[in-house]
């Protein structure tokens, strides 16, 4: 979300809050879950003690705070991916011109937590897979639904997931989601990690992401850690 948006989010935000209050307004206009199956494919078991997965799904702040939260996940960091290094800095993406995506960077231990599994919060609870270029009220390619994976396996399973998810129609519009292999992933300035932990009540957060991680909390009760595994420790 660009200073300009922002600002204008917090402007109506208040305006709502002072005749109805903060939760009111996050109550009624907050995303709901749409519990989605499982996938009917999944990666090769192996003998890897840790893979990584990078995903986009509007502000990487609540895709970054979301998976913080699943057990099996070591890491997650707030990043850029799409783009070119020079470029990758948040002034320059969110002119929504560089190729990127804010995008975050899963390190998960498959073991506990497989890719199938990331994947279906991902479509579950994280972001809406069918807005395209757009989450929330954040507009532009840098919000863009995107995989990035490391692996030809990690994108068969992602694309035989999205064929399936559209083949059954769980959502009332097709899914918009790219496949971007072969991409580098760019870590996201330090004031951007663990921005949902660290600012629970700043209302962008309170609107739009905490509701998520809430969500992951009653649809994958058996996945959600209370303690978030942060980027800073």
């Amino acid at each position: 979300m660009t200073i300009l948006k922002r600002r204008a989010f917090l402007t109506a935000l208040l305006a709502t809050s002072l005749s109805g209050g903060l939760l009111a307004y996050r109550a009624v206009a907050a995303e709901k879950a749409v519990m989605v199956p499982a996938p009917e494919m999944a990666e090769p078991a192996g003998d890897v003690a840790s893979e990584k997965i990078v995903l986009a799904g509007g502000c990487f702040w609540g895709v970054q705070g979301v998976f913080q939260h699943v057990k099996g996940v070591t890491n997650a960091v707030s990043g850029y991916a799409g783009g070119k290094a020079d470029t990758a800095k948040y002034d320059l993406v969110s002119n929504g011109d560089t190729g990127h995506a804010e995008s975050v960077e899963i390190t998960f231990d498959p073991k506990v937590v497989n890719l199938a599994t990331l994947l279906q919060i991902y479509f579950s609870v994280v972001h809406d897979p069918t807005q395209l270029n757009y989450q929330g009220p954040d507009e532009g390619t840098q919000y863009r639904s995107a995989i990035f994976p490391f692996s030809d396996a990690q994108a068969k399973v992602a694309q035989a997931y999205i064929d399936q998810l559209d083949k059954a129609k769980v959502f009332k519009a097709k899914i918009v989601t790219t496949l971007e292999p072969g991409k580098t992933f760019y870590p996201a300035e330090d004031y951007h990690q663990d921005y949902l932990t660290l600012n629970p009540h700043q209302p962008y957060i309170a609107y739009n992401d905490i509701p998520k991680v809430e969500n992951l909390s009653k649809v994958f009760p058996q996945l959600y850690s209370e303690k978030p595994k942060l980027v800073k420790g």
